[in-house]
């Protein structure tokens, strides 16, 4: 499975921005997909995760309300950011759970500042 993730960038405190993930490969076989953020100098920590089927949800509660994780067919995850702060800032990186392997994209940058 490879994950290509797009949407990152600059934005002011407040703003939005929705990132992409686009799954190529054995999709077949995956069964969750999600965010992760790596803000610089610490460690890499879960944003927001959801079953393929959509039925399991479920968000880091620093991000709760504000952020929007949507997964369509196995091959495409976004997430939804609003209301961005600037501890927000970090690299953000897609993932995908198939059976016994986590699979990782390279990371897309959001920078939230003024």
């Amino acid at each position: 499975v490879q994950l290509v993730e797009s949407g990152g960038g600059l934005v002011q405190p407040g703003g939005s921005l929705r990132l992409s993930c686009a799954a190529s490969g054995s999709v077949f076989s995956i069964v969750r997909m999600g965010w992760y953020r790596q803000a610089l100098g610490k460690q890499r920590e879960r944003v927001a995760t959801s079953t393929t089927s959509g039925a399991g949800i479920d968000y880091a509660d620093s991000v709760k309300g504000r952020f929007t994780i949507s997964v369509n067919n196995k091959n495409m995850t976004w997430l939804q950011m609003n209301s961005l702060k600037p501890e927000n800032t970090a690299v953000y990186y897609c993932n995908a759970l198939g059976p016994g392997r986590l699979y990782w994209g390279q990371g897309t940058q959001v920078t939230v500042s003024s």
